[in-house]
């Protein structure tokens, strides 16, 4: 309430600037009612109007209003009429182009206003004692008035700063939120491209194994199409796992925990049942790691298993094989197939994923045909941050 009605008043310019000039109006009738000052009441009306009527358009026109009442003051004083209550309009003028403009102009308009000060104490003199003093009391009012209109437009600067800067940080706390939503649906794409590419491969070769088996060993196509069967439904809670963080305003869903070092038995044993000879080793001391190290170990075996699958050809054996040593983990997955000799349509974006994921942990990857046959992955990610103390 308070907040709009400042609001309100801030677009109200001349209306409070009216408010702010009314006790000089309040002031000056008590004067022209007994005649205090010794001039005709004409003048004293004409005066008072004439300097507090612009005062209406101070914060509008603040160059114009003080340039208006200073010239209606240095007129006034070259015609001899004595000062009037009104007068401090100049002050007041003073005040508005000091705190509202650049130091040059404020340099400007007190200059003017000590040049009147000086006019005033010699056109209307009192004694040398009271010239002294008349003197020094405008130089004090001017200089006064001129420092606080520093003073304000100093504060003023610094809360525009402060203003600005307040808008720049939450533009940057915008952006920061923009980029981390891109990252984590770059993630969560990663995830996917590895969950549906493992497993629709895993699925494609026990349907063509299925196939070939169904008129000759209806025992082995059974088998394949169970394989098949918890394939899909595996492939279907992971993507549900993956898709549920997308799902706005729905915090009741709870999500499995991310596959890790642990879960890489489970994944052999699935590619062992799709018709792969796989091995599995692990040399060292597994190290305390993260669960997003053990998820970029997990997904960079599942990628290079799921091509050995795609591309390897028919009775093809792979081996996994980890060596933990004392600042790094080296991943090492190799096969006897055709994948260097496959046929590469260029759509593929596993290979791009494993070095994207090492490369967030300052770890490297190589991936290439290995002398005599086969395809090898080797990657190396570093641990040594997070060896737990023995």
């Amino acid at each position: 309430m308070v907040a709009s009605a400042w609001d309100w008043l801030r677009r109200k310019k001349p209306l409070v600037d009216a408010f702010f000039a009314l006790p000089i109006l309040f002031f000056a009738l008590p004067s022209l009612l007994g005649n205090s000052y010794g001039i005709d009441d004409g003048w004293y009306v004409l005066l008072t109007i004439g300097l507090t009527g612009p005062l209406v358009l101070r914060r509008t026109f603040p160059r114009a209003v003080f340039a208006a009442v200073a010239l209606i003051s240095f007129v006034q004083c070259v015609l001899g009429v004595a000062p009037v209550q009104a007068n401090i309009a100049v002050l007041m003028g003073l005040y508005t182009v000091t705190a509202g403009f650049s130091l040059r102009w404020g340099l400007a308009a007190v200059m003017v206003a000590e040049v009147g000060a000086v006019l005033a104490t010699f056109r209307y003199p009192s004694g040398a004692d009271d010239m002294k003093y008349a003197f020094v009391m405008m130089t004090v009012l001017v200089a006064g008035t001129w420092l606080l209109g520093l003073h304000m437009r100093t504060r003023r600067a610094y809360l525009r700063s402060v203003e600005e800067r307040a808008e720049r940080l939450e533009r940057e706390r915008d952006n920061e939120v923009k980029v981390a939503m891109a990252a984590e649906r770059a993630r969560i794409a990663r995830e996917l491209h590895d969950v549906v590419a493992h497993n629709v491969s895993v699925i494609v070769v026990q349907a063509d194994g299925a196939s070939y088996a169904i008129d000759t060993d209806v025992g082995r196509a059974r088998q394949a199409l169970d394989t098949i069967s918890s394939t899909g439904r595996l492939a279907l809670a992971e993507m549900r796992r993956l898709l549920g963080v997308l799902r706005e305003n729905d915090d009741a869903g709870v999500f499995a925990p991310q596959p890790g070092v642990a879960e890489l038995d489970d994944l052999i044993e699935h590619v062992r049942a799709s018709g792969v000879a796989v091995t599995f080793e692990m040399d060292g001391t597994p190290p305390a790691m993260s669960d997003g190290r053990q998820l970029t170990v997990y997904r960079i075996v599942q990628e290079a298993l799921t091509n050995t699958l795609k591309h390897g050809g028919p009775r093809v054996a792979a081996a996994v094989r980890l060596r933990y040593a004392e600042d790094a983990l080296e991943i090492r997955v190799d096969d006897d197939g055709r994948g260097a000799a496959a046929p590469d349509d260029g759509r593929g974006h596993g290979l791009a994923g494993m070095r994207e994921r090492v490369a967030v942990y300052g770890g490297e990857v190589r991936a290439a045909p290995r002398p005599g046959g086969g395809f090898e992955v080797v990657a190396r990610i570093p641990v040594r941050e997070e060896v737990g103390a023995s």
